[in-house]
């Protein structure tokens, strides 16, 4: 059984709201974008993915 415990270290549990990232193919990067205004927000400095931040289809 999975525990998340000890409160208050900082670790997130579960995904970031109102977020979502997709692959930019033409850079090769992941884009964070906000999901309530459609704006994007950040870009990855590497090729991996944002953790804990759903991906768009």
């Amino acid at each position: 059984m999975a525990r998340n415990a000890p409160i208050g270290d900082g670790h997130r549990q579960g995904a970031v709201r109102n977020r979502s990232q997709s692959f930019n193919p033409q850079s090769g990067h992941w884009t964070k974008r906000d999901a309530d205004t459609g704006r994007f927000m950040d870009q990855k400095a590497n090729t991996k993915p944002f953790k804990g931040v759903r991906r768009e289809k």
